[in-house]
């Protein structure tokens, strides 16, 4: 997985060779063992995005957030009802494609983390976002003095 490849599809691709023996003859008499290659190419429903997060195509849930439910014991069943603009297919491809992947896919996640834990440090350490944050709070806190006063005073004195 490379980062930069904004909307590219990541492609999986099997062969599987299959040898078949019988103890007893092929009606031809001739073939004993046959065997035989199938390869099968499955579009997988992930685009990376330009800031390198892994995403269901078409949607903004994340590779990270199926996993992490995944890893919490959710069924892809239960991971679409969480996310009902995913299909049940897409869940699936996802899950299979981070077990086969898990190696990969745990230093992706890792990387995600480590960002993120970055970018919030970085953000709580700005006095511009603590004072944004305190006046947010205020703000908050203010609106819901109100509603405990309005609604004490509805139920001293009713409805008007």
């Amino acid at each position: 997985m490379k980062k930069g490849d904004h909307d590219s599809g990541l492609w999986v691709s099997t062969a599987i060779v299959v040898t078949l023996s019988s103890a007893q003859p092929h009606p031809s008499g001739m073939i004993n063992s046959i065997m035989f290659a199938l390869q099968e190419t499955i579009s997988m429903p992930l685009v990376i995005t330009e800031h390198g997060t892994i995403r269901i195509k078409g949607s903004r849930v994340s590779l990270d957030s199926i996993v992490h439910h995944f890893k919490l014991g959710a069924t892809a069943e239960q991971i679409v009802q969480g996310f009902p603009s995913l299909s049940l297919g897409d869940v699936y491809s996802s899950i299979a494609y981070y077990l086969t992947h898990r190696q990969e896919i745990e230093e992706y996640l890792q990387e995600q983390e480590t960002a993120a834990d970055a970018l919030q440090e970085q953000l709580e350490s700005n006095p511009d976002y603590q004072a944004e944050i305190a006046e947010l709070r205020s703000r908050i806190l203010g609106g819901w003095t109100a509603v405990q006063e309005n609604g004490a005073a509805t139920q001293l004195y009713g409805t008007i």
